[in-house]
């Protein structure tokens, strides 16, 4: 089968990007450097060897001053045709996190040295964070090889010139706010974006942020904040939601004063750990890492010339294993950060699955610790309790997705209580699209009843992350063909994920109308 964009084949605008790149004078490392990818990407698009999306076709007639395919102003959305019942089989490494990526990202506006994140994952939600940056004046430069980023902010930046698209399509502009309050008096930014999950207010962070003298007003489509002079005394913090996000802002806004911070209530999770790990090398200093409390002893100017590897993803570790447990597969998760999937595996043995952990070995931040865990087939069974998150060490909200799609693989009821957000629920009733039993009790909770005959179908991706890979696992595990319509969110939070899961023997298919 030939993989086309459009009616054009990969082969034949390869080919064309080859000469248009030749005529310009340009090496494949020069052209990579242009689009923040790596060589290797570049050699693979000129032998017609990977997908191009719209947006890279137009960001390389960009760089080449050339018009190699008319482009639509209304880029055809990316559907995925899945041919399941297949059994996966080998080893898949788990990549780096990009709730942890994106807090870095915003962390790094707090450094006026350099700052390198080593290992980022090339996902939307980064670009759109990095898209902004480079929008008031941070230089953001991609490695060779598309793993690392270089950030070196200027001495002021220009917060009106800020991209107000990638800002309002992602819900982590709000996590400017920590960083900015301490630097400067008045800004502006735009209201903050991202899955449909329901009503997600802002309120928490405004209570987080105020008393650092954050007052914020929106108007317009803007959020309008005014931060009054620190007189450099302790500021306590208590957090009315304990939070990862509202953890994150309230400790970018203690690392950027002098004196003391104390953080009551805050969110000990993996996103967090990583920022605090960060700012340490910043020269923070933070007790009570891990914990619900954190002292924060910030510095008012910070110039460090820093790296820091971004750890591993516990979410796509548990998105990973779900692949291999509803195909009823034997494979293995690499780099698995098991502090934050030992609530997640507990209940997984208690509903009966076989696996095995290697021995733990160290992430290369120096601080994670990671594991290999490699699932068998096995018969599931309900578990006795209801399955609902709890902020870390409980069960991960993000991880909650995936037990509903297990327990249609399990024999008996399963209730799923998502008690966080509003409309998550209603889109995992998407899985009876595909023969699961799941009825909706309420808002926020789920009675699922297995186990599942799955049969394919044709589903439109859900508007949220985390259910629109359930749907598509799912699809794995079902017999005949099926179709995801409109899977572009996908991309938000995971790296090429059908490729990925196609060299583990996936049969999936991307295709636009």
């Amino acid at each position: 089968m030939t993989t086309t964009l459009g009616d054009t084949p990969l082969v034949a605008i390869g080919t064309l990007i080859r000469g248009a790149r030749q005529n310009k004078g340009l090496t494949q490392a020069q052209l990579a450097e242009r689009l923040s990818t790596s060589q290797s990407a570049i050699a693979r698009i000129e032998q017609g060897s990977q997908n191009l999306s719209v947006d890279m076709l137009a960001r390389i007639n960009a760089a080449l001053e050339a018009d190699l395919l008319p482009i639509s102003s209304s880029p055809r959305p990316t559907h995925l045709r899945v041919s399941g019942g297949h059994r996966l089989s080998g080893t898949i490494t788990v990549n780096s996190s990009k709730n942890a990526a994106v807090a870095l990202l915003c962390a790094s506006l707090l450094n006026r040295g350099r700052t390198v994140l080593r290992g980022v994952a090339r996902i939307v939600e980064v670009d759109r964070i990095v898209a902004v940056l480079q929008s008031i004046g941070v230089q953001v430069t991609w490695s060779q090889d598309g793993r690392d980023l270089e950030i070196i902010r200027p001495a002021d930046l220009d917060l009106t010139g800020i991209d107000d698209d990638a800002a309002r399509r992602t819900r982590s502009i709000i996590m400017f706010f920590g960083p900015l309050l301490g630097q400067e008096p008045t800004f502006e930014l735009p209201y903050a974006g991202g899955c449909d999950l329901g009503t997600r207010t802002v309120e928490p962070h405004m209570i987080a942020l105020r008393p650092f003298g954050l007052d914020v007003t929106a108007t317009s489509g803007e959020y309008h904040a005014r931060v009054a002079k620190d007189t450099g005394a302790p500021v306590y913090v208590v957090l009315t939601e304990r939070g990862d996000t509202v953890t994150e802002n309230a400790l970018m806004a203690a690392a950027g004063r002098d004196g003391e911070t104390v953080i009551r209530n805050a969110s000990p999770n993996y996103m967090v750990q990583d920022l605090c790990f960060y700012l340490e090398l910043l020269g923070v200093s933070i007790e009570g890492i891990g914990t619900t409390t954190l002292r924060v002893r910030g510095r008012r100017v910070i110039e460090a010339d820093v790296e820091y590897h971004v750890s591993e993803d516990p979410v796509e570790a548990m998105s990973l294993l779900t692949a291999g447990i509803v195909t009823g597969s034997e494979i293995t998760v690499a780099r698995v950060p098991i502090e934050f999937m030992e609530i997640e595996l507990a209940v997984l043995g208690e509903m009966g699955l076989r696996f095995t952990l290697s021995p733990e070995y160290t992430a290369l931040n120096g601080r994670t610790r990671l594991v290999d865990i490699t699932v068998s087939p096995s018969d599931l069974k309900a578990p006795i309790d209801k399955i609902h998150p709890m902020p870390f060490p409980g069960l991960n909200i993000d991880n909650l997705p995936f037990f509903a799609l297990i327990a249609a693989c399990a024999t008996g009821h399963t209730t799923i209580h998502d008690w966080v957000y509003d409309n998550r629920a209603i889109h995992l009733t998407d899985l009876t699209r595909l023969g699961a039993d799941v009825r909706l009790l309420d808002p926020h909770r789920l009675d699922v009843t297995g186990p599942t005959r799955w049969s394919g179908a044709e589903v439109s991706c859900p508007p949220a992350l985390r259910p629109a890979v359930v749907i598509l696992l799912a699809m794995m595990a079902a017999k005949g063909t099926s179709v995801l319509r409109g899977v572009d969110i996908i991309a938000r939070g995971y790296e090429q994920l059908a490729d990925r899961l196609i060299e583990l023997g996936a049969h999936i298919e991307t295709f636009r109308d």
